[in-house]
């Protein structure tokens, strides 16, 4: 046995990241993403709220587990506000009046 060199490390715990791994992006930050481009398209409420409370989410688990998606938490969250008050102004004009469902045809 040659007493030069130094034994190799020990291989990783059962379910721990290997050594030198990145841990990825937190899946509930890209949810909070997408449901707040959804809700600035067509949803409003429906997908506004959802992902307000995936962002908020997604913040505590990155900041507990080191993930990235950061930034997406935060787009989701500012996206998913702006949707539900886009909803909250469009329930305001349907029910003021101004705004008309007319689906003739002609």
């Amino acid at each position: 046995m040659s007493y030069d060199n130094p034994p190799p490390p020990p291989p990783p715990q059962y379910g721990a990241p290997a050594p030198g791994a990145v841990p990825g992006t937190n899946k509930k930050a890209i949810w909070s993403l997408v449901l707040g481009i959804l809700g600035l398209i067509c949803c409003g409420f429906i997908a506004g709220i959802p992902a307000i409370i995936l962002a908020n989410m997604a913040k505590k688990e990155i900041a507990t587990t080191g993930e990235g998606g950061g930034g997406m938490a935060t787009a989701g969250l500012v996206l998913g506000v702006i949707a539900i008050i886009w909803g909250v102004i469009y329930l305001i004009l349907a029910a003021t009046g101004s705004i008309e469902f007319g689906f003739s045809t002609s």
